[in-house]
């Protein structure tokens, strides 16, 4: 890999740690910005294509919880939150917002990169076997076809009828290979509602979808759960 085109912009309020960070990576050949709040970063974010978001959680005012949202909502790259706190409890809010890493402080330079280094292959593997597949009218994997103009699900070229809401939902999840959604944040993408809602509604839906896609459905191939997080496709 050609770190010396890639990109890793670092959202860090402490200088010394983002200073730190920054000089590991420019070592290994990576190109870094550092920004120092959230609002800054996704500022930067919007003058630069970057490959890799370091993201602090205890950042002043817009914490970095809200950075991830609002990260998800424009772009999909891979994000590493980084925090003193390994509480559980952190790990799955992080996870389940979207973020593909989470690494407690303090750290070592070598697992810093190894980490940045294995995120972005993993990335570009990704976007080479799917390509760009907001631009396709058809979308396959494992003989599921998915036909977005005409809305049809496709199985091994048997038609699989699926209500409005399933199709939605499954085709998200597909042009998101990978990547771990909650259950509040389909329920937001798909319903278009605020998740203090239903949220349970979420868990149907996939069940059928599965019963409809999975050979096994107690051992899904194509929708994966990831327990306390949320929901993936597997790709």
């Amino acid at each position: 890999m050609d770190t010396a085109t890639k990109n890793i912009l670092i959202i860090e309020d402490d200088q010394s740690i983002a200073q730190l960070q920054k000089d590991y990576l420019e070592i290994s050949g990576y190109t870094v910005t550092v920004a120092g709040n959230g609002p800054e970063g996704l500022k930067a974010m919007e003058k630069t294509d970057f490959h890799l978001v370091i993201l602090d959680i205890m950042l002043p005012g817009m914490d970095g919880f809200e950075v991830l949202k609002t990260i998800r909502e424009q772009e999909l790259l891979p994000v590493l939150l980084v925090s003193a706190r390994g509480e559980e409890l952190y790990k799955i809010k992080g996870l389940g917002l979207g973020a593909d890493d989470y690494i407690t402080k303090p750290f070592s330079s070598g697992e810093l990169v190894a980490r940045v280094k294995a995120h972005i292959q993993k990335f570009e593997r990704m976007k080479e076997r799917f390509g760009n597949e907001a631009e396709k009218r058809s979308l396959q994997i494992r003989g599921l076809e998915i036909e977005k103009e005409a809305r049809r699900v496709l199985m091994n070229g048997r038609e699989i009828l699926l209500p409005q809401k399933e199709f939605e939902l499954l085709l998200f999840l597909f042009q998101h290979p990978g990547r771990v959604f909650s259950k509040e944040e389909l329920f937001e993408r798909i319903w278009g509602l605020d998740a203090t809602g239903d949220i349970s509604t979420v868990t149907v839906h996939i069940a059928r979808i599965r019963d409809k896609i999975e050979e096994n459905p107690s051992k899904p191939q194509y929708i994966g759960t990831v327990w306390g997080s949320g929901y993936k496709f597997l790709a």
